[in-house]
């Protein structure tokens, strides 16, 4: 057998052929493609302002909803860019280096944003079943603290399934049939063993989703329990209503999100890989599009703030 050398057999750059057999679609593609981009930076940066400026947004649900808008910003921003190019421009081309780059960004901040729904349903937990301790048990220092810990989980998880990527060998061509590196996408150019990058890849989304997942569940059963042992009718409605936000957020972000892993593990042969594309697009999509647009409408404190701001009587910082 003719041994391969890894550098004999990586590629200088793959070729991103969009969203094969709709290739005469691109251009209408883009356009809400583009759309909802551009709703998610300016919905976004609009919170961040927000949640920056406002005195009355200085608690712990909206500093981690302001965690939620940065990934939602990163995560967005990593792909669609050069899916518009695709579309646009025809610009396909995408070095090996900047593709590892985006798929670590993809893969990171896609676990970042289930870790940050995730904490804020323990944040909704607190603050139905402990109201009164709420200030004292999410501090400042203890939310910065989970913040950074999600953040590097979701890192440290990543960086071996790209570093198994690199050191693949690829000798099936540099055509990627996608709008962006996903890492079985990128795999199965290899005539290498994939098993490794199969297996830690479901490995971590095991430990990313499926425990986050475990704790959203489990916080929303003790918020339900606490819910429903309310004497007042309005009370219970007042306290479940915090959560609808949070629970469309939710929807959105994992919704696509099953439907890309199982696709890609069970329904390869039954459903068109267009149809999976253009999930996979959205599932990057629409979380950013739709959680500014969600808890703007609502979550009362940031439709005042909005208000205020559009009347012209700001009440920010100094």
């Amino acid at each position: 057998m003719i041994m391969l050398n890894q550098t004999d057999v990586t590629p200088s750059c793959f070729i991103l052929n969009g969203i094969p057999g709709l290739e005469d679609m691109h251009m209408w593609i883009s356009f809400p493609f583009c759309s909802m981009y551009v709703v998610a930076m300016v919905g976004n940066c609009g919170l961040l302002y927000l949640i920056r400026y406002e005195d009355s947004l200085h608690r712990p649900m909206y500093y981690f909803l302001a965690m939620l808008s940065l990934t939602d910003l990163v995560m967005c921003s990593s792909t669609t860019p050069k899916a518009l190019c695709i579309f646009w421009f025809q610009l396909k081309e995408i070095s090996f280096k900047d593709c590892l780059v985006q798929m670590f960004f993809i893969h990171t901040f896609t676990g970042m944003e289930s870790g940050v729904l995730m904490l804020m349903a323990l944040d909704r937990y607190v603050a139905i079943c402990y109201p009164l301790r709420y200030s004292t048990i999410l501090t400042n220092p203890v939310i910065a603290r989970v913040g950074v810990a999600t953040f590097l989980r979701a890192v440290f998880l990543i960086i071996p399934l790209v570093f198994f990527t690199k050191q693949l060998p690829y000798c099936r061509g540099n055509l990627i049939h996608h709008t962006y590196c996903d890492q079985l996408s990128v795999a199965k150019l290899s005539c290498g063993n994939i098993k490794i990058n199969v297996v830690y890849g479901l490995m971590a989304a095991f430990l990313i989703g499926g425990f986050d997942i475990l704790c959203i569940a489990i916080s929303y059963t003790m918020i339900l329990w606490a819910v429903v042992s309310l004497s007042s009718t309005e009370a219970r409605r007042k306290a479940f209503s915090t959560c609808t936000a949070h629970i469309c957020a939710i929807v959105f972000s994992y919704s696509p999100a099953f439907f890309c892993f199982f696709f890609n593990r069970f329904g390869s042969h039954t459903i068109p890989s267009s149809c999976h594309i253009i999930v996979a697009n959205i599932y990057l999509l629409l979380p950013p599009t739709m959680n500014p647009i969600v808890y703007g409408v609502k979550t009362k404190q940031i439709r005042d703030c909005v208000l205020r701001i559009l009347s012209g009587s700001k009440n920010t910082k100094s």
